[in-house]
């Protein structure tokens, strides 16, 4: 089998914390036909793996590493503190970044978060990842400000975590190299941007659906067919007439003269 005739299939990166289930259950409806492979990266990796083709598209946190790579924002992340259950934080519902400068604040190497400055007091070194940091937290060691969902990845049942009011932000985006903008990312955008099956600026539709845009296919219009019933029913009638009466119609045919009477005989 050549690479022509193979079987096309989508491989779609994504970071940690990001979860597409989604848009790959819309993908699976829409081409079902197109197997859809998961690849799950480090947020270090994800780049790497794009321009190496490893992974047709990913989800990615913004900025984009490199003018090579074309990106949709999708969402935005609320941020929070990872924090024990028994810390004052965890009495309230949401902090300020001031809140926490009695705090050892961790910044793993993969933070994804762009600071002007961490709030609290700094760590001696950096954790590796943010996994290494949550594990940190529940040591007693410090906090850790990451976007929610990285919270919830990493969750454990004897930590919490609570809104900071005014931390940087996360930002979800689908990336892909610009020079592989196949037809198959543009049906991935317009899953992603929430385009109907049926939109105009969507690549795939049903037979169906473009047969009912064709132009010349439309339904004749009741008012149409009714006429022509009602015209139909006319002409009907109007034969009954003609032949109950012949005689009262100028243009006899052969049948109407064949049922004359019998001549009298003369006495």
């Amino acid at each position: 089998m050549t690479g022509s005739e193979a079987s096309p299939s989508f491989r779609l990166a994504y970071v940690p914390g990001v979860t597409p289930s989604k848009w790959v259950r819309i993908w699976n409806e829409r081409l079902p036909g197109v197997p859809l492979t998961l690849v799950p990266v480090s947020a270090a990796e994800v780049y790497g793996v794009l321009r190496s083709g490893d992974a047709d598209a990913g989800f990615v946190r913004l900025p984009v590493d490199g003018a090579d790579l074309s990106a949709i924002p999708l969402y935005t992340e609320t941020t929070v503190v990872v924090v024990p259950k028994d810390h004052i934080v965890a009495a309230v519902e949401q902090v300020s970044g001031e809140d926490l400068a009695d705090d050892i604040v961790l910044h793993p190497l993969d933070d994804p978060l762009d600071w002007e400055r961490l709030p609290g007091k700094p760590a001696l070194e950096r954790p590796a990842g943010t996994e290494d940091a949550v594990e940190l937290v529940a040591a007693g060691i410090g906090v850790v400000v990451v976007p929610q969902s990285l919270a919830r990845l990493h969750h454990r049942k004897d930590l919490t975590y609570r809104t900071v009011t005014d931390a940087p932000e996360s930002r979800v985006a689908l990336a892909w190299p610009e020079d592989r903008t196949t037809d198959l990312v543009e049906d991935l955008i317009g899953i992603v941007r929430g385009r109907t099956v049926n939109s105009t600026r969507g690549r795939s539709q049903t037979p169906a659906a473009a047969q009912q845009k064709t132009p010349g296919t439309a339904k004749p219009r009741k008012s149409d067919s009714g006429g022509a019933r009602r015209k139909s029913a006319a002409g009907r009638t109007g034969g009954k007439a003609t032949g109950k009466n012949p005689r009262s119609s100028g243009s006899g045919g052969p049948k109407s003269g064949a049922k004359r009477g019998k001549p009298r005989r003369r006495s």
